[in-house]
């Protein structure tokens, strides 16, 4: 019987070479389950504006593990007590955290699965995977569920300056060439220490605390929440509701088993079956563009015009504003796009339709991130800062967009 060399090491863009802690690590990364996430987009549609963000969940997931060894090294050099068990169980933790997202990433959150969000197919995952693992995850799901008494562990995982952002932001900017997304996470993650089992920032950390902060705006501004971006998203979403309408009235709409699936069965957290997990365990980017390239040749008119727009990204346009939208402006809008297309007003709501968008940087309402001042005094950052920017990012931003076909007259 041949023995696997498990002690791999992978080639990073970023970081140079990030090494797979044991054989568990190794076993998991193996898993169809966590391979699947290389055929998953970490910026969802936002290529068809920075041509270069065609990086994956698999890269994401392998860097935040890797941030998560340097903050336990960093951690434990200043004699932070973390046993042999609670190391691997942040290494898992992170390393699956992201391993429910869907297709695209947060662009089809609740349009295959609905009303369920991908942290809690995550944790559906993890869930199958220690019993694969015979409860070698065990402690890893109490640490990702918030249910270990060490504090810090979970906010190393899921807090305002967690291994999960810091790798994001700067991978992220790296691919989209985005650069004022970039921070220096060495420098953050040298700045961490625990106190009472909590997660504290030293002082000298704070001016890489705003920057970080500063760039996570950035990016949901320039990145995340791009204008383009933002369309593509909302037109694929569309589409995928309007195959699920089509289907459900008998209408043929070709399309890869596991898509067919999650279109005949609506799925919820509590009837989530194995099935499911199994099913949703083979969707990836592929079966959406697969779907895309065949319903622009629908004899459907919405389904077809659709998909056409994102596979030769000819999307509608948008407009943002920082003030509602005024109705009669989609009224006249949907009134002359119903008259030229012989569609009913319902159906032209998928080509012209509003909403809104909100960036925050960071919540006053959330777990703050504490400043350790020299007295030994915590303090939360906003407060600690001497920036007056800061209260500034803490503060939510609104906008309001509208959507409409680029052959209706602007306004």
């Amino acid at each position: 019987m041949s023995q696997t060399n498990k002690l791999k090491i992978f080639n990073d863009p970023i970081y140079g070479f990030i090494t797979i802690p044991n054989s568990l690590i190794y076993d998991l990364i193996q898993h169809p389950y966590f391979q699947r996430l290389r055929r998953i987009s970490q910026m969802g549609l936002s290529y068809l504006v920075y041509p270069g963000a065609h990086h994956t969940r698999f890269h994401h997931a392998l860097g935040a593990m890797h941030m998560m060894q340097k903050a336990v090294e960093v951690l434990r050099f200043k004699e932070v007590k973390i046993s042999k068990e609670e190391e691997n169980a942040l290494y898992i933790a992170i390393l699956l955290h992201d391993i429910g997202h869907g297709p695209f990433s947060h662009a089809m959150e609740h349009s295959i699965v609905e009303e369920v969000n991908h942290e809690a197919i995550s944790l559906l995952f993890m869930n199958k995977l220690n019993e694969e693992f015979n409860g070698h995850l065990s402690l890893a799901i109490q640490v990702f569920k918030g249910e270990y008494h060490r504090k810090f562990m979970l906010q190393l995982i899921s807090s305002q300056l967690d291994m999960d952002r810091m790798d994001y932001l700067k991978r992220d900017s790296f691919y989209s060439g985005v650069a004022e997304g970039n921070i220096n996470s060495d420098r953050l993650i040298q700045m961490m220490n625990v106190v009472d089992d909590v997660l504290v920032m030293e002082e000298k950390g704070i001016y890489s605390i705003e920057k970080f902060l500063m760039a996570r705006r950035l990016m949901y501004w320039q990145a995340y929440l791009h204008k383009t971006s933002l369309v593509a998203e909302l037109t694929l979403t569309k589409t995928l509701q309007r195959a699920k309408e089509l289907f459900h009235k008998g209408v043929p709409v070709e399309c890869s088993r596991p898509l067919k699936y999650f279109m005949e069965h609506k799925v919820t957290l509590d009837n989530f079956s194995d099935t499911d997990l199994n099913t949703f365990a083979q969707l990836d980017d592929f079966d959406v563009i697969s779907a895309l390239k065949n319903w622009q040749h629908n004899d459907d008119f919405i389904l077809s015009s659709l998909s056409k727009m994102i596979i030769n990204r000819d999307l509608s346009k948008i407009k943002l504003n920082s003030e509602k939208f005024p109705v009669e402006v989609l009224e006249a809008m949907t009134a002359r796009f119903v008259k030229e297309h012989h569609v009913t007003q319902q159906e032209a709501k998928y080509f012209i339709f509003k909403g809104k968008i909100k960036n925050q940087a960071y919540s006053k309402e959330a777990e703050p991130i504490r400043i350790l001042k020299k007295d030994r005094s915590i303090e939360d950052v906003v407060e600690a800062s001497d920036q007056l920017n800061l209260k500034a990012l803490s503060k939510p931003v609104t906008k309001y967009y509208i959507c409409f076909p680029k052959l209706l007259e602007e306004f």
